[in-house]
Formats: structure tokens, sequence, C-alpha cells
């Protein structure tokens, strides 16, 4: 049971008790109804949680080609940030700029 569920049923037990105790008569009954339906809630939420979590977890073997087509696709969502520090250590220096290349025009340079 996780501490989440733990504090809810804690928090539902002293609100039963309180409504409990301090009221009487129809307020009574009324504050017995809305608790019950709260627990009732709580239980089935705790439940289709529970079913999803198993669901989740038997989802069965993975198959090479479904591995392949996630990581191509996560490859393609891939943002590349600028390196913080290009001088950090094992980074390789950065390389000097070549010679212009010349273009198809005589005499026109490409920088």
């Amino acid at each position: 049971m996780s501490a989440a569920v733990r504090a809810h049923a804690g928090v539902l037990l002293f609100l039963l008790a309180e409504l409990l105790l301090g009221q009487s008569g129809l307020m009574g009954a009324v504050a017995v109804a809305l608790t019950a339906s709260a627990v009732a809630v709580s239980a089935v939420s705790a439940l289709l949680l529970y079913a999803a979590v198993a669901a989740a977890r038997t989802g069965g073997p993975l198959t090479p080609t479904r591995i392949r087509t996630t990581m191509r696709d996560r490859e393609l969502r891939t943002a590349f940030l600028a390196q913080r520090d290009p001088d950090a250590r094992g980074r390789r220096r950065p390389r000097a700029p070549g010679r212009p290349l010349r273009t198809g025009r005589t005499g026109a340079l490409c920088y």
C-alpha cells in the first residue's frame, strides 16, 4: 500500500469518526452515507490503478523491430542543445576553419 493511499484512508477514517461522533439524527445518516460513498470511490480508484499497473507490466516481450522503430523515432525527436562547456575534459578541440571552397563561378569563394 503506497503512502498516498494510506494518507487518503487515514483522512477518510478521521472524517468518518468526526462526523459520526459530532452529529446525530438525519445529519449523522447523511454523514455516514457521504463517508461510505467516499470510501467506495477511493476503493474503486485504487483497484483501477492497480489494474492499470498490472496490465502495463504484463505487456509481453518486445520484438527487435519494435525496439528499432522506437529508437529511430526517439532519434528523430531528439533536439540537440549547444554544448555548455566546449572545453570540458574529454571533448575534442574544434577543428580550425579550412580554406574557402571555390564555387562554380570563376573567382567566387564560398565561406
